[in-house]
């Protein structure tokens, strides 16, 4: 069905989408907006009917198709009804706007824009907010990089902070904005290129002890060549400025190599400690900058805490034991490592540590051309997917809500005879799916008794991200996983290296 001129924004979109699908009688069930893009899918699933053809951009589709004994007239008004909830608390009445203008001349005090529409409106939308004097946080994504250099130079030249496009995560005043945890206040402030890698920052800072001031995004695209860093040095900027922020943490993915020389030129200035975090960086580079070189999320983390006082708690190291044990299991045969991640830092960090012990990874990040899966091609070798990334989330909700495709493809890599471990990231907090261990453990369960009824031993390795102040609580998830017999690690990078291990030194003659 059609919902005519009913807007709802991205994020509540995925939300409704995921509990959709959960309701009895439930197959599939797609709500979305009326774009080319959303139809585009639905094309592609084989659900596009001459009416939905006719949706606009402005209209809300709904689409069901039932399970067996169901009908889609009972479920659909099952789905308007979580349209149309409202959420608890408050019991204040709930005002709407209709521009962001209006909004902002309602309340003079708001500063923050957090834009969560569809890509090809959301520049339109930040550009008024900008101009409205609010600083802006831009979920959205697909927005052309033209109009993300406009909306930064533009955001630069008034002082405001420009986060994204493409920013899930940041925590402003200790509040949590889209994706993000629980942790404790501090005087740690961090800028990053990276949604999960911040996330896995924060909370490896939180379990050491200290404390988070600020944590601002910048979007994935901010250190490529084209946009320059504009952001991120603004960031840096930001906290240097900030008097709460004693030592600043720089998060990214490899950036390319002149931002990266812009960016850490910025350190002498900064008046503050920089611990600096990029996946594959120079430590020759940082330290001749005047940073703290990280060679890990928890060496940043750890080096954090360390410059604004002591941690209380000292991170673990892999236990050689654990690995004896799960290396003793294994067949000959058993040589691969695959891994199914929700954040694509996580993947990247432990996809890293395969990569610089000197072993071939496949992956639909990897950064050589030669080694790149698409989202439908079949694994090979060590295989390390990112299902949070655009090829895997076209039209469908983020796998942090929706963990459906890694589920499907957890149970066929277990019918891989050269499979020695499979190796998962559940991320907790804001925004996140409500229970990701108990929607996984089902599948779980299935790919072990996959690997058993041929005579093989499936290890499971998995890396719980959250805070005992989420909501799912880290030690009730972890302890559910410990329950179906799957090895935990205690951050994403005893993750990459308890994986490097299996392989490096597991392989029998």
């Amino acid at each position: 069905m059609i919902k005519k001129n009913s807007y709802f924004d991205s994020v509540s979109l995925m939300s409704i989408s995921t509990k959709a699908n959960g309701l009895d009688g439930v197959e599939q069930a797609f709500v979305a907006m009326g774009t080319e893009m959303n139809k585009g899918v639905l094309q592609n699933l084989g659900l596009l009917t001459p009416e939905l053809a006719e949706a606009g951009n402005g209209d809300l589709m709904i689409v069901v198709v039932p399970s067996a004994g169901a009908e889609a007239g009972e479920i659909i008004p099952q789905i308007e009804e979580l349209l149309t909830r409202k959420a608890p608390g408050g019991g204040g009445a709930q005002i709407s706007y209709r521009t962001i203008a209006a909004a902002a001349q309602a309340d003079p005090g708001a500063n923050l824009a957090i834009i969560a529409v569809n890509g090809a409106y959301a520049g339109r939308e930040a550009r008024k907010a900008l101009e409205n004097g609010l600083n802006v946080m831009m979920f959205s994504d697909n927005v052309p990089v033209e109009e993300e250099i406009a909306l930064k130079a533009l955001a630069h030249g008034k002082g405001l902070l420009m986060m994204g496009p493409d920013c899930g995560t940041a925590i402003i005043n200790n509040v949590a904005l889209c994706f993000g945890n629980a942790v404790r206040p501090g005087t740690v402030g961090i800028v990053a290129a990276s949604g999960t890698g911040s996330q896995e920052v924060s909370v490896r800072i939180h379990a050491l002890g200290g404390g988070v001031s600020q944590l601002i995004g910048t979007g994935g695209r901010d250190l490529s060549a084209e946009v320059g860093g504009v952001m991120m040095i603004d960031g840096i900027r930001a906290l240097a400025a900030d008097p709460k922020t004693e030592a600043i943490v720089l998060v990214s993915k490899p950036p390319a190599p002149g931002v990266e020389k812009k960016v850490l030129a910025e350190i002498a200035g900064a008046g503050k400690p920089v611990v600096v975090y990029f996946i594959g960086g120079s430590e020759e580079a940082v330290t001749a900058a005047g940073g703290t070189f990280a060679a890990s999320s928890l060496d940043a983390a750890l080096a954090a805490v360390r410059l604004t006082g002591s941690p209380s708690v000292q991170p673990q190291a892999s236990d050689a034991t654990r690995i004896d044990s799960v290396r003793a299991r294994l067949t000959p045969e058993q040589t691969n490592i695959r891994g199914l991640f929700c954040g694509g830092t996580l993947c990247d960090e432990s996809m890293y540590a395969l990569l610089n012990d000197g072993e071939e990874v496949w992956s639909n990040i990897q950064k050589n051309p030669e080694f790149v899966l698409g989202a439908a091609d079949p694994s090979r070798g060590h295989t390390f997917l990112d299902f949070g990334d655009d090829e895997f989330t076209n039209g469908r909700p983020h796998p942090m809500i929706d963990p459906s495709n890694r589920l499907a493809r957890l149970v066929e890599e277990a019918k891989d005879p050269s499979v020695a471990a499979i190796v998962m990231d559940f991320v907790l907090g804001f925004g996140a799916h409500e229970d990701p261990v108990g929607v996984t453990l089902p599948a779980i369960t299935e790919a072990k008794k996959v690997a058993a009824d041929a005579g093989r031993h499936l290890e499971i390795v998995a890396y719980v991200l959250g805070t005992d102040l989420d909501t799912p609580g880290l030690a009730a998830q972890t302890a559910a996983l410990e329950a179906a017999g799957v090895t935990i690690t205690s951050s994403s990078t005893e993750t990459g290296e308890f994986a490097r291990a299996i392989v490096r030194e597991g392989i029998k003659a």
